[in-house]
């Protein structure tokens, strides 16, 4: 059963389970955990930190569930993502200048070496035909593309008229397009 509240006027009024500070945080976790973990990917965050900065847009979110009306969580968490991955962007350029970069920990996987091998090397080259992409763009393709969401929902995220969406995704899928082939000949080239 749920808690109850009494008012100034000893009338009893139950409080709805979703807005309860704990139980809304949860659902924030549970529902949108994979959407903003594949966000930072594709945003151009290193496998290496994307659960931390998983966490932290997270931590951000339940801190401001207050100011976040219900139903508009993805919003929110979309703006704290895009605002995330650009600060971790540019604090590993800014500590890759002092530190020698080394190479990430290997993961674990059920894949044979081989596969596991071509797996990293497809997800580098996506990463490196999305970080050629400018940032409007990027965003862009990456809700309609790799999320597949609607033209109309990427505008509410984005905040951006329904047309703007239409022209940038049409502008990305050509960058894309023409950085795939200028990295697939250079690739040919190196062989």
């Amino acid at each position: 059963m749920g808690e109850i509240t009494l008012t100034l006027d000893d009338t009893v009024e139950p409080v709805a389970e979703m807005e309860r500070p704990g139980v809304r945080a949860r659902e924030l976790v549970e529902h949108h955990f994979d959407f903003v973990w594949r966000l930072l990917r594709r945003l151009g965050v290193p496998e290496s930190e994307l659960d931390d900065a998983a966490q932290q847009v997270l931590i951000v979110g339940a801190q401001r569930l207050s100011d976040i009306p219900l139903g508009s969580e993805r919003t929110f968490l979309y703006g704290t993502v895009v605002r995330t991955a650009a600060t971790l962007r540019r604090n590993l350029r800014r500590r890759e200048r002092w530190i020698e970069h080394g190479s990430a920990d290997a993961e674990s996987s059920a894949r044979s070496p081989e596969a596991e091998l071509e797996h990293q090397q497809a997800l580098v080259f996506l990463d490196t035909v999305l970080g050629a992409l400018e940032d409007d763009l990027r965003d862009v393709f990456v809700l309609s593309e790799i999320e597949e969401l609607s033209a109309s929902q990427v505008a509410t995220l984005l905040g951006i008229p329904t047309g703007t969406v239409a022209s940038r995704l049409r502008r990305a899928r050509h960058a894309f397009s023409t950085q795939l082939t200028r990295l697939k000949a250079e690739g040919t080239r190196d062989r």
